[in-house]
């Protein structure tokens, strides 16, 4: 008997009894301890019951003779979720961009439009100067306090009553300027201001150049430009005012392309717009755009 059981165990005697946890419920722990290094302080670690490591029903259910239970979670797939995600958002924040800006564009053109058509306004604005002194005194309040204040380009409807106040005081501004010019040169500047606008946005959607991180070059470039301009009004020579005129239009095209591109999330991931700032980024573009058609029209006027 001893033999046969011997030899069906390998050799090694009968097989122990199974393990039963019952047997041996829980065990108490009293503690050691011992010395840390060559100084007087010792480690003790204080005493306590603790239960003993039994497999756990479900893997030995599930999994038969599975050692460490189910495995972890995939875990790309919450970065393709992610991914995806930003996406939409950035998707959703250009739609609201572009269509802040449209309407932006298309009240400003109507007001332009009754500047130059609407001759008793015409007139009124001739008599009265102090109204586009005043139109630019609020369009410089508007700008500043939205891009310093952040609760009031955020808080909605907050945003959109300064954003539409700030549009209306551009668009009498920029209509009490066009009073002093022909109406055939400011719609000759209005149809170049859109075919530039339109195809530098193309440029910056579809260009492997990334502008996103020349803000300080083209920070550089605008002071200068300014300097020019003390230059040309102390001067007063017609050929430095066209000139004026070209680097003022190279610079502005310059920051609708870096503007177009911090929308659209460039390389440089840290200059680009937030999706929670659409109406400071629809600011931006408006400013870049109102700035092109400024300078196209002293350009046109005074080649004319």
């Amino acid at each position: 008997m001893d033999q046969t059981n011997s030899s069906s165990n390998g050799g090694y005697g009968p097989p122990p009894p199974p393990y039963n946890t019952q047997d041996y419920g829980q065990s108490s722990y009293t503690g050691m301890s011992y010395q840390v290094g060559k100084g007087n302080v010792a480690v003790v670690s204080p005493p306590g019951a603790y239960d003993d490591m039994v497999r756990p029903e479900h893997v030995a259910a599930a999994g038969g003779d599975r050692q460490f239970g189910e495995a972890p979670p995939d875990y790309c797939h919450g970065l393709e979720d992610s991914g995806f995600s930003d996406a939409a958002v950035r998707r959703g924040f250009i739609r609201k961009v572009y269509l802040t800006l449209m309407i932006q564009l298309l009240v400003t053109v109507g007001i332009i439009c009754a500047f130059l058509y609407w001759d008793a306004l015409r007139e009124w604005t001739w008599a009265n100067s102090w109204f586009s002194y005043t139109a630019m005194a609020l369009v410089m309040v508007l700008i500043v306090a939205l891009s310093c204040c952040d609760n009031l380009r955020r808080q909605v409807p907050l945003n959109f009553i300064a954003l539409s106040l700030f549009t209306v005081a551009e668009g009498l501004m920029l209509g009490a300027v066009s009073v002093y010019f022909d109406a055939e040169a400011v719609l000759w500047a209005v149809g170049a201001t859109a075919l530039v606008s339109f195809a530098l946005t193309l440029f910056a959607m579809q260009s492997k150049w990334d502008f996103t991180g020349a803000n300080g070059s083209l920070w550089v470039f605008t002071w200068t430009l300014f300097s020019f301009a003390l230059l040309c009004g102390i001067l007063r020579s017609q050929y430095l005012y066209i000139l004026y005129a070209c680097l003022g239009t190279l610079l502005f095209s310059l920051y609708l392309v870096f503007d177009t591109q911090r929308i659209l999330g460039g390389k440089h991931r840290k200059y680009q717009v937030s999706p929670e700032e659409y109406v400071f980024a629809a600011l931006n573009l408006y400013l870049d755009i109102v700035s092109l058609f400024l300078l196209l029209l002293q350009l046109i006027g005074l080649c004319r």
